[in-house]
């Protein structure tokens, strides 16, 4: 446990250190004060960027859910007095490890923990994480402006509202949106199913969570109106875990109402864990711990470093199917009364405009790294995707060699991958919403290939992430030189806006773009020149059924 906690403590070290030194090279903001504004709990002030943009961070949303609290639903803040300074980001949550924390640090694995940096104005991770971040171009009730509240990334295991390419200025000034971003609880402080193991106290640990960011979007109801929102239009949108978040928000009770659209950016959540694989998971930790069960008192008294570390070490002895899950939101029957999107769509979210897609080579920017990549063999690559796909595989291998003729073995692979990872969840979720025939659902699929890195990783994971965030300038390690990569940002930062104000992307900067259907499949293929195609994986998705 001790090697894991100092490969814990390595990771987000060093994603600091790249994310300042290498990744992102985030604005200075001005140091004007905005006017004092008053929240339900306490009166708070921010900054005015030199553009103008009003930038509060970290805003306290939730008491601290530590101590006794610590697996328990969370609470309203106490009362501050006087004026808080809004003028740093929060603690992020607890953060687990990444599998390849502890491998040596090359230059490439550098590069890629930098995209994925922890690094925020607080780089060290704390219990004591309910904290929020606003950016806006103007406070007052006067106008009320669509609010754009992001869930991130980072699966359920790690992760920040304050990660640099999550700056919501660009989208505020651009869009004259509300730009939300928060932090929640992570791992096992968020996901650890203790209900049968600890009582009735802890009926909804499986989902503290999920019900973190219930209360974030509380705070939004009741208190985004000062910093010009309207609480009455409010989007979330998230991608990779945030976009699961997202879709596990559709079918949650406590959620309904507080949202009116949202937007899935390469994470369809179609599943929730079953609470018998919880309990195992959490009887396993707890022994790592070498807690009994009914042991509140030592559970609530366990150092977060070592909760963490146990944490870590169960779920990497779990089979590839059960550890992709991990530690993630539980079909625990009341918070969770249901799976997101299985066996249909969930019926509470039925009049919820949803937008939703996935890019062409999410797996390359985990697999770059990976000590295979460039040297598979064919044979290699029909073996793999066998033993990971089984009767779909040489299907799905046939769609994808006739969709991507010139990619390598490894870069087939790849394509495997992310097809049976994204794409194919993706259009499940698309199929099972529209089949509701109450609200549209929008489907994309971006395809633009970033330069970087001599084009190595294609389309990858989160390459959207400052595309719509209209961030590109601060991420060009990732996006590379060039006009291209500020072309595509304007296409999909207008969708992005467009579907907060309205439910629907539809805008200038883009074709026109229908809602999906099963008889069409209309998607927008997001390029340097965007263009709607009708079922572009038609293939890969049949083979998937």
């Amino acid at each position: 446990m001790e090697a894991i906690l100092i490969a814990r403590r390595r990771m987000l070290l060093a994603g600091a250190a790249v994310a300042t030194g290498f990744a992102f090279n985030a604005r200075a903001e001005a140091p004007l004060l905005t006017p004092v504004t008053a929240t339900a709990h306490g009166r708070v002030q921010g900054r005015v960027r030199a553009d103008g943009i009003h930038v509060f961070k970290g805003l306290r949303y939730g008491a601290p859910p530590t101590g006794a609290a610590r697996f328990k639903p969370p609470q309203p803040p106490a009362p501050w007095p006087g004026i808080h300074p809004a003028f740093a980001y929060g603690a992020p949550a607890m953060q687990m490890p990444m599998g390849a924390s502890a491998a040596p640090m090359t230059e490439l694995s550098v590069a890629i923990a930098g995209f994925f940096s922890t690094a925020s104005d607080m780089t060290i991770d704390n219990e004591d994480c309910l904290f929020l971040n606003v950016w806006t171009k103007a406070l007052g009730a006067e106008r009320r402006r669509p609010v754009m509240v992001w869930l991130h990334g980072g699966g359920y295991a790690y992760g920040s509202g304050g990660w640099p390419v999550y700056d919501g200025a660009n989208l505020a000034r651009r869009g004259d949106v509300v730009v939300v971003t928060i932090n929640h609880r992570l791992n096992a402080f968020g996901y650890l199913y203790l209900a049968e193991l600890m009582g009735e106290d802890y009926a909804a640990s499986g989902n503290a969570g999920m019900l973190d960011i219930v209360l974030a979007l509380q705070w939004v109801r009741d208190n985004i109106a000062a910093f010009g929102g309207d609480p009455g239009n409010v989007t979330i949108f998230g991608e990779s875990g945030g976009g699961s978040k997202v879709s596990h928000l559709l079918a949650m009770p406590a959620a309904q109402g507080l949202f009116h659209k949202a937007i899935i950016q390469s994470g369809a959540g179609v599943t929730g864990a079953p609470r018998a694989e919880a309990t195992d998971l959490a009887g396993a930790i707890l022994r790592e711990l070498n807690i009994a069960p009914g042991d509140a008192a030592a559970l609530s008294a366990a150092h977060p470093d070592a909760v963490v570390a146990a944490s870590a070490a169960c779920v990497s002895r779990l089979p590839p199917d059960r550890a992709f899950r991990g530690l993630s939101p539980v079909v625990d029957g009341a918070t969770l009364p249901r799976d997101p999107f299985a066996p249909d769509a969930p019926a509470i979210s039925a009049d919820i405009p949803v937008m939703i897609g996935s890019n062409k080579d999410e797996m390359s920017i985990f697999n770059a790294s990976a000590p295979w990549w460039g040297r598979l063999t064919e044979e290699q690559a029909v073996a793999q995707t066998r033993a990971l796909a089984g009767p779909r595989a040489d299907a799905l291998l046939a769609a994808l060699r006739a969709q991507h003729p010139d990619y390598s073995p490894t870069y087939l692979f790849n394509a495997a991958q992310s097809a049976l990872f994204f794409h194919g969840p993706t259009h499940t979720l698309a199929e099972r919403k529209a089949a509701q025939r109450r609200a549209p659902v929008y489907l994309y699929y971006l395809t633009w290939e970033t330069p970087a890195a001599g084009g190595l990783f294609k389309c990858p994971h989160a390459l959207d992430l400052p595309l719509m965030f209209d961030n590109v300038e601060m991420a060009r390690a990732l996006l590379g030189e060039g006009e291209a990569p500020q072309r595509v940002a304007d296409q999909m930062a207008s969708a992005w806006i467009a579907f907060a104000t309205t439910g629907d992307p539809n805008n200038a900067a883009i074709p026109a773009w229908p809602a999906y259907d099963a008889r069409r499949r209309a998607t927008m293929v997001f390029d340097a020149e965007s263009r709607v195609v009708n079922d572009p994986i038609r293939a890969v998705r049949r083979a998937l059924a």
